[in-house]
């Protein structure tokens, strides 16, 4: 029997577990949200297995049937944490493309760039990434909550304010979900995932994430900014040009820094 069925047998009905405050929208009790940063941090520490109710009651500074009632179970906790989690994710914002007509496609997927980063530096992300990445394998599911409760809804949000680019003509887009998503791979890949996977030379040796935003601004926009709006390609070496266009520059068989 798993834990959740033991610890609702023999439950008299009124210390069931109590409807969720915070589940669509609105703070939650103060003791909830001591519970839940206590789970969090126990589970990122000892992962799913490592972690019970008791624990969990311990840490925060409540008794154990205070948990039960708020969330009945170890699994219903793991699963509030996740959206908790998700819930300092300050972005993106369908409205600021859909009610600031002067809000460039530029600002709007610099602005959600810098969002991705922040949550990445200045939350758990990243370890939290690593707990879902270990888990999932054994518990299909806590892959599944973290899509649907966070990157789910994020990249949802984020498809809108393409649309919204789209609609006033700011970007050339026939498919926004794909768009977002090849936009948060330009950012996550150098941002992210090399510290998820501890890739330590990796994230060390690349480039700072100001320029790792810009790039995929402009490479982003490279494809689907308005022909009159695309970057401009850069322009080739000024001493090649010279070269090239000398009259008496003497023929030469390419070189491979030539073809690079």
């Amino acid at each position: 029997m798993s834990e959740e069925r033991d610890e609702m047998a023999g439950q008299p009905n009124a210390d069931r577990p109590r409807a969720r405050s915070g589940e669509r929208g609105g703070r939650r009790p103060a003791s909830e949200e001591k519970i839940l940063a206590a789970a969090k941090e126990l589970f990122l520490a000892d992962r799913y297995d490592g972690v019970n109710l008791e624990r969990i009651a311990e840490r925060a500074g409540v008794s154990r049937q205070t948990v039960y009632n708020r969330f009945g179970s170890k699994e219903r906790v793991f699963r509030e944490m996740v959206r908790h989690h998700w819930s300092a994710f300050a972005g993106p914002d369908p409205r600021i493309a859909e009610c600031d007509p002067d809000a460039s496609a530029e600002q709007v997927l610099r602005g959600f760039a810098q969002s991705l980063r922040r949550f990445a530096t200045e939350t758990d992300q990243i370890r939290f990434a690593q707990l879902v990445v270990t888990e999932s394998a054994r518990l299909p599911w806590i892959a599944d909550e973290f899509y649907r409760l966070g990157k789910g809804p994020v990249v949802a949000a984020f498809t809108a304010c393409l649309d919204s680019l789209v609609r006033s003509d700011r970007l050339r887009c026939p498919d926004t979900h794909l768009a977002a998503r090849q936009f948060m791979g330009l950012v996550q890949e150098f941002l992210v995932w090399p510290r998820v996977m501890a890739f330590e030379a990796e994230y060390v040796d690349q480039a700072s994430s100001e320029v790792v935003i810009e790039e995929a601004v402009l490479t982003f926009l490279s494809r689907y900014a308005p022909a009159a709006d695309a970057p401009a390609r850069r322009a080739r070496p000024a001493r090649r040009a010279a070269v090239a266009s000398a009259p008496d520059a003497v023929s030469a068989p390419p070189t491979l820094k030539d073809l690079s």
